[in-house]
């Protein structure tokens, strides 16, 4: 099964020890994995900020870059939501309107395409730790993976898990919303933290590394000793 591997800017600029640990678990599992150089920004900083105009033009670039793909897996439950927006945003182009519905059809995040594709629910992990999982909001609310991520983790040899209190509770990060309304955005983030100290996991894993970032500033700041980390790293742990 042939995948193209859609990194997200996060990963390719800040994390790029999360996609080098997709990369190998999806290989693990039977995949051929690519990587289209073309890829850019999905767009949804700029859309979301209401730069319709602008952001079409990286939303473009994306359909061309991932138009010979076979499958599209991201690395971020929000980007791959952005994916499916497409669809919306080009309705009645009849240029694009049909790539976007052909890609929306092609892409998953990362845990939703490992169950429901590949259909592994056990992906011969191994992780000594207490974690919670976060559950980012695109992710769950709008692209609707809920179940995906908890059956891996559930699977996962010698890993203890606590659920994070108030789960469905947002981060405070939204892209540029922790910029433009910091002040609320850190006291979204500060509650986030709160609820980790309260299950006295070791490890935060999440499946979006905006979210991540966000979370893991904080916990940086405030001096805790929980480590953040992708589920593709765990996931990738033997």
């Amino acid at each position: 099964m042939k995948v193209s591997l859609f990194a997200t800017c996060l990963v390719d600029m800040f994390h790029s020890h999360v996609g080098k640990a997709a990369v190998e678990l999806l290989e693990q599992l039977g995949c051929e994995v690519d990587f289209p150089e073309s890829q850019v920004c999905c767009g949804q900083p700029a859309y979301n900020s209401g730069y319709v105009k602008n952001s079409k033009e990286a939303m473009k670039r994306m359909m061309d870059a991932f138009e010979e793909s076979e499958y599209v897996v991201g690395l971020s439950g929000s980007c791959a939501y952005m994916f499916h927006e497409y669809e919306n945003i080009f309705k009645g182009d009849p240029v694009w309107g049909p790539k976007a519905k052909a890609l929306k059809q092609k892409t998953y995040e990362m845990t939703e395409f490992i169950v429901d594709v590949l259909k592994v629910e056990d992906v011969g992990a191994t992780f000594q730790g207490h974690v919670t999982f976060h559950t980012s909001c695109h992710m769950t609310r709008l692209l609707g993976v809920t179940e995906a991520p908890m059956k891996l983790l559930e699977n996962v040899k010698g890993l203890e898990y606590t659920e994070l209190p108030e789960k469905h509770h947002c981060c405070g990060f939204g892209g540029t919303f922790s910029v433009k309304m910091s002040r609320i955005s850190e006291q979204m983030v500060d509650e986030k933290v709160q609820h980790i100290d309260e299950t006295e996991a070791e490890y935060l894993i999440g499946a979006d590394c905006g979210c991540l970032m966000n979370i893991g500033g904080r916990i940086d700041r405030l001096g805790k000793q929980v480590k953040v980390m992708h589920i593709a790293e765990i996931l990738n742990t033997r």
